[in-house]
């Protein structure tokens, strides 16, 4: 996937990073192939929050400039109606623009034949908590869309099932949302040690473990979520060159989702 320049911007939620991704078409056609499906389906794979800003259509050279542009228009509504059905957010003031066979024609074809979808990775901000500090006191500087890393919160090898010593990690969260009543959150779990692409319902499980206990003790669950990512997010590359990547790795954060 060819990409653009990189260019970051302070947001007051998310840094934010333009790319590209293109999608092809068979000759003539408007819909999705099976190749171009499993190319947009690989990259939502990601597990990164993806925020598309434009889709450009393109044609070949062939047929007459009128049925080139019609054409190129379609295929742009095929892709974000894909997009739409699989939950990709897409900007309000999204731009949308057929060029037909309107512009430098690689001597390809096949390569003419294509959706251009323009996009942004949102990337959160990412809150550390000291193992000393309460989450209370991060909370005070932290923003909708923020990540605060949970601090001294361990499972079990290939468990959801919580140490004891982590313990006060969980009341910690919990006087957090006691005393925050209008505080909604996302849990969110990762794992370590297995590449992105291995199915792994680990992450999912000990996010809900947190979920559960705090729905135990009485929070709202209109104000919680949870959701597990696997090893799609890591800290550190994977492998990890050591126990602490593999424990940074392993790891539960908590988005802000409303304060």
């Amino acid at each position: 996937m060819k990409k653009y320049s990189f260019l970051f911007l302070l947001m007051p939620m998310f840094f934010y990073s333009q790319e590209k991704l293109d999608v092809f078409f068979d000759f003539d056609k408007y819909d999705l192939n099976e190749v171009a499906v499993k190319k947009i389906n690989s990259w939502i794979a990601e597990g990164k929050e993806y925020q598309v800003s434009k889709l450009y259509g393109f044609c070949d050279s062939k047929g007459t400039n009128q049925y080139n542009d019609t054409l190129a228009m379609k295929r742009v509504y095929t892709v974000y109606d894909f997009l739409k059905q699989s939950k990709i957010e897409v900007k309000k003031e999204l731009e949308i623009r057929g060029f037909g066979e309107d512009f430098v024609q690689s001597d390809v074809q096949d390569e003419n034949r294509r959706v251009t979808i323009i996009f942004q990775e949102k990337k959160p901000i990412i809150v550390e908590v000291a193992p000393d500090q309460k989450l209370k006191d991060k909370l005070k500087d932290s923003k909708v869309g923020d990540l605060i890393r949970l601090p001294n919160l361990y499972f079990f090898n290939n468990s959801a099932k919580i140490v004891p010593k982590s313990q006060p990690v969980l009341y910690d969260l919990l006087c957090l949302m006691n005393d925050n009543p209008k505080l909604k959150i996302e849990i969110q779990g990762h794992i370590c040690c297995k590449l992105p692409n291995q199915i792994d319902a680990v992450s999912t499980a000990r996010a809900r473990a947190i979920y559960n206990f705090l729905i135990v003790n009485k929070v709202n669950r209109k104000r919680l979520s949870f959701k597990g990512f696997g090893a799609t997010r890591p800290i550190h590359p994977i492998p990890e060159k050591s126990t602490q990547e593999e424990e940074d790795n392993r790891r539960v954060e908590i988005m802000i989702v409303e304060n």
